[in-house]
């Protein structure tokens, strides 16, 4: 990767796809506290090329430039064995979590290849990683976002680009509101040390969206509280 020229190092640009949700609002909040940084938020949770072309020229227009793109949409299917699973059900996952992050890799490519530099963070799962009970849609679908990141890697690495991707486990958000507590502990028994929360997460990103990461490309930032450890 070419080396940062001062002014780059002085300053730069971050746009945030899906960051309307508890994951995205916490990593926009953390990244806006860290020096000489300017963010281009996105609150819209299914992520269409349209909306990410927005997103990224917006970011353009104002500053000139984007070196990170945090590629955060995503949506958890219907609970449901695989054969009480609707093709829409299917459908619906891959058309948000697959091809928002293949959209997100478009449009960053297309805005830092000339820049010779930049970094995509794609937001993955544990679930990509292990197998969860009715929820093949989600698995599948994570699986895809990590396998994704390591082949944009692998294309883009001659244009300064990195790609990768964090694997959160289960932290409290928004899609846990109503379910009973019951339902919760058994989940949190399953991670050694038990849910974490959105700001669990956000270290990973800034290290990804940050210089430190220069040399990192291709990987899964496996953040689970131990999930899949046994």
């Amino acid at each position: 990767m070419p080396d940062p020229t001062s002014d780059e190092i002085s300053h730069r640009v971050i746009a945030i796809t899906g960051a309307g949700g508890a994951l995205g609002a916490a990593v926009s909040q953390r990244l806006a506290r860290e020096p000489q940084t300017s963010l281009v938020l996105s609150d819209v949770s299914e992520t269409s090329l349209a909306s990410t072309v927005a997103v990224l020229g917006e970011a353009l227009e104002r500053f000139g430039r984007l070196d990170v793109l945090v590629s955060n949409a995503g949506v958890l299917a219907p609970n449901g064995r695989i054969h009480n699973l609707s093709t829409e059900d299917w459908e619906r996952s891959f058309r948000i979590n697959v091809l928002g992050a293949v959209n997100g890799i478009r449009a960053g490519v297309a805005v830092m290849r000339p820049q010779r530099s930049g970094s995509i963070i794609l937001t993955a799962s544990v679930a990509g990683m292990t197998a969860w009970s009715h929820s093949a849609p989600y698995c599948a679908t994570k699986a895809a976002v990590i396998q994704l990141a390591k082949v944009a890697a692998v294309e883009y690495a001659r244009d300064g680009i990195r790609v990768n991707c964090v694997c959160p486990g289960t932290f409290r958000s928004a899609i846990h509101e109503g379910l009973p507590e019951e339902a919760l502990d058994s989940i949190a028994r399953r991670h050694p040390l038990g849910l974490g929360s959105a700001g669990d997460l956000v270290g990973a990103y800034s290290y990804l969206a940050s210089d430190d990461s220069r040399w990192t490309t291709g990987a899964a930032f496996v953040i689970d509280g131990g999930y899949s450890a046994p």
